[in-house]
């Protein structure tokens, strides 16, 4: 496969995080948080074009994603320091473990790179909700926001968000086949 096949798959992949941002599918939590599909071709690129495909489509979504949802910017900036642990962590672990992409058929390091990724998610988003995309976007201070919406529903609502982009992105690519027009280097 080629570049320009790369490039135009990268294209299409975030082309549908688009649309999956417009259209919206997925559950608004009663904090706020939508529980949504807009990073799972995020998860796919990593799977079939290794970490540049990855970043590609996420930087490209969030770009849209800063036009086209009312979430802006801040939206922009949160999904993507979100979804950066559920791609970078099995790129990671590929990195140290020498791994190919069919090692990650094996339920060991798919369940190690997913609990890694969730919880450095979590990690990530937890302080970053309090002090940052929760006052600036509903003017709470971090003290109010912390009694608001409680640590462990934050963290919980982010590993089902990390979960379901893994599975369901690792579903369509290993199991629906989708690994078969996969290019690593």
């Amino acid at each position: 496969m080629n570049k320009t096949t790369i490039l135009t798959s990268a294209g299409m992949l975030a082309a549908i995080s688009i649309v999956f941002q417009i259209v919206h599918i997925g559950y608004l939590t009663q904090w706020g948080m939508w529980i949504d599909f807009v990073a799972i071709p995020w998860i796919i690129a990593y799977f079939l074009f290794g970490w540049r495909g990855a970043l590609t489509v996420s930087v490209v979504t969030a770009i849209a994603i800063t036009i086209v949802a009312p979430s802006t910017w801040l939206g922009a900036i949160m999904k993507w320091i979100a979804t950066f642990p559920i791609w970078f962590i099995p790129f990671a672990f590929q990195k140290i473990s020498k791994l190919k992409l069919e090692d990650f058929k094996k339920l060991r390091i798919i369940i190690t790179c997913l609990v890694l990724a969730v919880i450095l998610r979590g990690l990530l988003v937890t302080p970053l909700n309090y002090f940052y995309a929760i006052p600036i976007w509903t003017g709470m201070s971090p003290s109010q926001a912390m009694a608001f919406l409680p640590w462990w529903i934050l963290f919980g609502l982010n590993a089902i968000q990390g979960i379901l982009e893994f599975v369901i992105a690792w579903l369509l690519v290993f199991r629906f086949r989708l690994e078969r027009f996969a290019v690593w280097e």
